[in-house]
């Protein structure tokens, strides 16, 4: 189905098609849509074609600088890794994705405009609520990667993203970003009709759209960035129902299949299983950046980390490869670094069979189960129901690895509480003595080159001292969260809403950290990605820069 746009928005934004294919076709001349049918057709082009997971996991403290002599990058992964105004056109850019995500919106639009004139019925009641739940999760993402993070007390002033909330027939409209909260507001409106509606009966493949399950985990998730910990708690609870454990993602069966990666990644992506819960596809080389192959590992998740802060570190329930049902695999080789679990596919679409080229692409989950799960986690600890905080992470704990140890609220809190943060170590004195204050504790002085899992948490919103019941139970939801996320680019937004500090640093032929060159403080404006040059030429406000 071709699509037609009308703004110049979009026109000044893709960045995979060229204006002029835009504007050839005026808004008036759009095809006609008159058949629950065709409304149906035009929701699979709701989605984006491309994917931000490969920034935002580059941006995160989930990979390190393998140094200027590893030969597996371009200029585009340096942007992103350090955090810079991303100038290099790419499939997996900023420039791509706010293209790709605002004709998804637009055609979610379409969809709901043609939908107000067919028949009431069931199935065209389903289609208007995924078109919501399209629109909103398409400007929720937006909103997130392109502006500060969303808390009570700023969000009224900082920048927001323009919600296009209808079909528009003027070629030249202006848009204003508005704020971070009223984008919230605005989603927040979109799901709340849509989720008494939402329905699958006329989903060939449910899980390729916005299933019952799939939108109560966007609302599960939407409302915990919301701060509003009791509805994300009621979706959470509406997704994963009274068996919890029996859907989340089996790793222990895992574990039997062929030691393959092809493998892996195609079982990971089925959509038959229970735990995954919304899959989408993309223009993209994550089969490739987050698999066991040399292309983009200058930035890696790499021994050090994997040893020190994630999957192999000391935790609650050990540091053994062995210990996991699947155990990450480990890559050492010349400028090859890297500890990962085999997660998605790396496909690719022959345009041209003969010629042998065509398009990378992947499947990836956009929600799961296992997310929802530590999700709920979270609500639970901010609401200070800690008993059921640990009740769920010990599902997630149990479900991941053999150690089937009950976690208790005490348990945790004594753990994370003999933990030392990242980035600090011991003060010694030239007797190498430890340093003491006035009250007989050592002191701490900062060292970038020093990992833990455990690192200083700064949310907008309020949380206890550090030291804290709740400060220890919040350090074992967001660690079992990142070994969970890793190589899907979510960790991000865990270091937005929490404002987590993070280096970078060049690892030495040791293996170690050799040196620091850059630090991301809670308030740098660089975590809000900028805006697009294309966009901002365009008449769009960018972000403030230092």
């Amino acid at each position: 189905m071709k699509k037609y746009i009308g703004l110049s928005i979009m026109a000044l934004s893709l960045g995979l098609t060229s204006c002029n294919d835009f504007l050839d076709t005026t808004p008036d001349n759009r095809a006609t849509i008159d058949s629950e049918e065709k409304v149906e057709k035009l929701l699979v082009s709701a989605y984006p074609d491309n994917a931000i997971s490969i920034v935002t996991e580059l941006m995160s403290d989930n990979v390190d600088d393998y140094g200027e002599n590893n030969p597996n990058t371009n200029r585009f992964f340096d942007q992103v890794y350090h955090w810079e105004d991303v100038t290099e056109d790419d499939i997996e850019s900023p420039y791509a994705f706010w293209g790709a995500s605002y004709e998804a919106i637009i055609n979610a639009n379409l969809a709901l405009e043609a939908a107000e004139g067919l028949p009431d019925s069931r199935n065209a009641q389903a289609a208007r609520a995924e078109a919501l739940l399209a629109r909103a999760y398409n400007h929720f993402m937006l909103v997130n990667i392109f502006c500060k993070n969303y808390n009570a007390t700023t969000s009224s002033t900082d920048l927001g993203v323009p919600y296009l909330d209808a079909v528009e027939d003027k070629l030249d409209a202006h848009h204003e970003r508005g704020t971070v909260a009223e984008v919230y507001e605005k989603i927040d409106k979109d799901l709340q009709e849509a989720l008494p509606m939402v329905g699958s009966e006329y989903m060939t493949v449910p899980k390729y759209h916005f299933n019952p399950r799939a939108a109560y985990a966007f609302a599960c998730r939407f409302y915990l960035f919301y701060e509003k910990w009791d509805e994300a708690i009621k979706y959470a609870n509406l997704c994963l129902g009274e068996e919890t454990a029996s859907q989340l993602r089996d790793w222990q069966y895992m574990s039997t299949l062929t030691s393959d990666p092809d493998v892996y990644g195609n079982h990971y992506i089925d959509a038959s299983l229970n735990c995954n819960l919304l899959l989408m596809t993309a223009y993209s080389k994550m089969g490739l950046v987050f698999g066991p192959y040399y292309f983009g590992k200058r930035y890696a998740h790499g021994t050090y980390l994997a040893y020190n802060e994630t999957v192999l570190a000391r935790n609650i329930f050990g540091s053994e490869a062995d210990n996991y049902y699947t155990r990450p695999k480990e890559y050492s080789a010349t400028n090859l670094d890297c500890v990962i679990f085999w997660k998605l596919p790396y496909l690719f679409e022959y345009s041209d069979p003969v010629a042998q080229i065509g398009y990378r692409r992947t499947v990836y989950p956009a929600f799961t189960t296992d997310e929802v799960l530590l999700n709920r986690a979270e609500a639970y600890v901010m609401k200070g129901e800690y008993a059921k905080a640990a009740k769920d992470l010990t599902i997630w704990k149990n479900n991941m690895v053999k150690n089937t140890e009950e976690l208790t609220v005490e348990g945790i809190v004594d753990f994370y509480n003999n933990m030392p943060y990242a980035y600090e170590k011991v003060a010694v004195n030239d007797e190498n003595k430890p340093v003491l204050d006035s009250e007989g504790n050592k002191t701490y002085v900062y060292d970038a080159l020093v990992s833990g899992i455990k690192k200083h948490l700064h949310p907008a919103f309020a949380i206890e001292d550090e030291g804290s019941t709740q400060e220890a139970m919040l350090q074992c939801v967001l660690g079992f969260r990142r070994i969970e996320t890793l190589q899907t680019g979510l960790r991000w937004f865990d270091i937005k809403r929490y404002g987590i500090e993070i280096v970078r640093r060049v690892i030495g032929a040791d293996g170690n950290p050799a040196k620091a060159v850059d630090v991301l403080k809670a308030d740098d404006p660089r975590r809000a990605v900028q805006i697009p040059a294309r966009v901002r030429d365009a008449g769009i406000e960018g972000n403030p820069r230092n």
